[in-house]
């Protein structure tokens, strides 16, 4: 029996609900590929747990009836200090993919990111949808490819791309090497179980709009028309030699607001403001790419006492709660970001599960900073914190 959709998404109060529901729903391989990670999954466990390590010190008697919990990120001003982080392949977790995530970003006044791998394309985003919008681009070896997504993000007028640096091969994702997990999906004897246990799942991937990879048609088959694991695309259509140089290069070629999605040390957070990036993503590819990495929380404040106020910086991954995202802002980031946060709800309800999960840090964040008395988020600082 699956649950009711309306009412299941109803009892959804935080992510772990939400993951729950998207077990329930999706079969086993795209889940697992959804909730998993590298080698033994540590860094990906750690991006969240980093955050049990540090206190909030609250102060009370501040007055906070009106509270103001929006940011600006990237010249653009947001309702929220948290956005949905590109994530690929959204359409393998609800047949609505980037049009619903993007639908619920626009719903919440914060920035909508679409990957390269992503299922909807870059035209249709920027037609459809008026929310702040980023690219994430993957430098691939077919510089023809990579130029053209450039070109094609400034002619739907985003107002954003963000280089993705830690990929240049793929990580070790060994439930992924368990179910068999490919793009598009491979149907074998053990996939096909499981794909049977969720009839609604699999006639919406079957008989609804054909999968397609739209920004990579035209120059590639892998992930499109001939099944291929995302390790396996990252070592083989991926650029190894990516350096600085060409990161440079890309954002002369944009010539917009630019962003560095990977960046985890000081002295690459310092590169970034000497090519003139306007933010840095610090992320660890949710875990997914070098296991034993260092959580993302876990190195904003270093960070941020080389190049705060140089350039912005986005906390992205682990973010399960409004109060991790105060704990991130005070440690020195400008905003957060994450996909966990919102693929599960994604998985569980379409557009609606989003905007549900978006609903529910909205009002965390809210109640939260009452709680610790602020009424804008840049009151918030390290005073606030204590280290375990």
């Amino acid at each position: 029996m699956y649950l009711n959709l309306s009412s299941g998404i109803d009892r959804c109060n935080n992510v772990d609900d939400f993951r729950a529901l998207a077990k329930r729903r999706l079969p086993d391989p795209i889940f697992h590929y959804i909730d998993g990670a590298a080698d033994d999954e540590i860094s990906y466990r750690r991006n969240t747990d980093a955050f049990s390590t540090c206190d909030l010190v609250p102060n009370v008697l501040a007055g906070v009836e009106i509270i103001d919990t929006s940011v600006t990120v990237m010249g653009r001003k947001l309702a929220l200090p948290v956005f949905c982080s590109p994530t690929a392949l959204q359409r393998l977790f609800h047949h609505d993919g980037e049009r619903a995530v993007a639908r619920a970003a626009e719903k919440f006044g914060t920035f909508f990111a679409i990957s390269s791998l992503g299922t909807v394309s870059i035209e249709e985003i920027g037609r459809t949808i008026s929310t702040p919008k980023m690219f994430q681009l993957y430098f691939h070896k077919d510089r023809a490819l990579t130029w053209s997504m450039v070109e094609r993000c400034k002619e739907a007028k985003f107002d954003a791309i963000a280089l993705t640096v830690d990929s240049i091969t793929g990580g070790n994702r060994e439930r992924d090497l368990r179910t068999g997990f490919t793009s598009p999906p491979k149907l074998t004897l053990r996939s096909l179980i499981s794909f049977a246990m969720r009839p609604a799942w699999t006639s919406n991937y079957f008989f609804r709009e054909k999968f397609r990879l739209p920004q990579l048609e035209g120059h590639v088959s892998e992930g499109i028309n001939i099944s291929i694991s995302i390790g396996e695309y990252f070592t083989k259509m991926l650029d190894p030699s990516m350096n600085w140089k060409d990161a440079e290069e890309v954002r002369k070629r944009w010539g917009g607001h630019f962003c560095l999605k990977g960046i985890m040390s000081v002295a690459d957070a310092k590169r970034a403001v000497d090519i003139g990036a306007t933010a840095i993503m610090i992320s660890n590819h949710a875990g997914r790419q070098l296991d034993g990495s260092r959580s993302p929380f876990d190195q904003i404040s270093e960070i941020a006492d080389a190049v705060g106020g140089q350039i912005e910086i986005i906390c992205d991954g682990g973010i399960r709660r409004g109060t991790h995202i105060l704990k991130a802002i005070s440690a020195g980031a400008t905003a957060c970001s994450g996909g966990h946060l919102y693929l599960y709800a994604l998985a569980a309800g379409g557009q609606r599960g989003v905007e549900r999960a978006l609903g529910n840090l909205r009002a965390e964040v809210e109640r939260d900073m009452k709680l610790m008395g602020v009424t804008r988020l840049d009151q918030l600082s390290r005073d606030n914190l204590r280290y375990r």
